[in-house]
């Protein structure tokens, strides 16, 4: 076979796949709103499953659904008669994936699942199936054909199903308020999660933050950042508010400066006013990004009204993997 005939090939299949997504899109109607207010209101888990391709599909689907806010696994058909079914709850959602409707392996758990009152949502080819009449939400995924040859091989219909898992996922975060801190909090190893890491999430708070008076004597002062270790001290009034930092690049040059008579001096005497800080809500890339520019190792965290909330260090940020 030469080139351009696989390449050609290759193309067609792309552009079959790619008319099966854009035929969902004109069907897609109320059947998805209801399906997405039935799971947003789902207060226990979705139970995903499917046979074969569309098991592998649902696999993904419960994926998504598990790292974007909702709790989801997947049950395989064949298993759920060998025990599995104890893993469904009264209060859950069962997500079907059929394209034919009449996998049955998956009709032969129906009797079970409308006996426990679980409600079914089905993703389908066959709108007049046996699985999509048991269902009580029906969404529509029928494709004109398949990619591969005499419509053998499931590939235009599992990335339709698939897009509408996608579509399920994305609909209902929105719906959920599912933040981007939220995201983060699921992937704490991934590089998304990382890019999406908050300085809150981060931060040195309570007793970890090394805070000293206006008044305090710099002997206080030095004793109080060897004993935090992060090189810094925040000076600031008695209800939080910050007046100022001492870091030991400060401490150094005020003992140049002032020599033995360092030690008769309070931290009002020593201190950066007005420094630079950061606030909790802002990404940690974005709190590095000020380090470097500003060519310091620690950072405040303070809110809005000038309260001290917490300390972000340069090798907190180091292992987050952020560099």
């Amino acid at each position: 076979m030469k080139k351009t005939e696989i390449i050609k090939i290759g193309r067609e299949v792309l552009e079959i796949e790619s008319r099966a997504i854009s035929g969902l899109v004109g069907r897609l109607d109320q059947n998805f709103a209801r399906a997405v207010d039935l799971l947003a209101e789902n207060k226990s888990r979705i139970i995903v499953t499917g046979m074969g391709k569309s098991g592998l599909i649902g696999r993904k689907i419960a994926a998504t659904l598990a790292s974007c806010g909702t709790p989801a696994l997947f049950i395989h058909p064949a298993e759920a008669g060998h025990g599995d079914l104890g893993m469904i709850l009264p209060n859950d959602v069962v997500l079907a994936i059929s394209y034919s409707g009449e996998t049955k392996e998956i009709i032969d758990l129906l009797e079970f699942i409308k006996r426990i009152g679980v409600k079914l949502i089905a993703i389908t080819g066959n709108r007049r199936s046996r699985i999509a009449t048991y269902s009580d939400i029906v969404l529509d995924a029928k494709v004109e054909r398949e990619a591969g040859p005499k419509d053998m091989v499931p590939t235009a219909s599992s990335t339709a199903a698939l897009a509408l898992g996608d579509a399920l996922a994305i609909a209902l975060m929105k719906k959920k308020g599912f933040s981007e801190e939220d995201f983060a909090l699921f992937h704490p190893k991934g590089h998304i999660g990382r890019k999406l890491t908050r300085v809150g999430m981060l931060m040195h708070r309570g007793g970890e933050i090394p805070r000293v008076l206006p008044a305090t004597p710099m002997l206080r002062v030095i004793e109080e950042m060897t004993r935090k270790k992060l090189g810094v001290t925040c000076v600031m009034a008695e209800d939080g508010t910050l007046f100022g930092v001492i870091t030991d690049g400060d401490l150094r040059r005020m003992m140049r400066k002032h020599k033995e008579t360092i030690f008769q001096r309070s931290a009002r005497e020593c201190m950066t006013a007005n420094p630079v800080t950061v606030d909790r809500r802002r990404l940690a890339t974005e709190a590095l990004n000020l380090m470097e520019e500003r060519k310091i190792t620690s950072l405040v965290v303070a809110s809005r009204s000038g309260k001290v909330e917490g300390i972000i260090h340069l090798h907190d940020l180091w292992r987050t993997e952020l560099f």
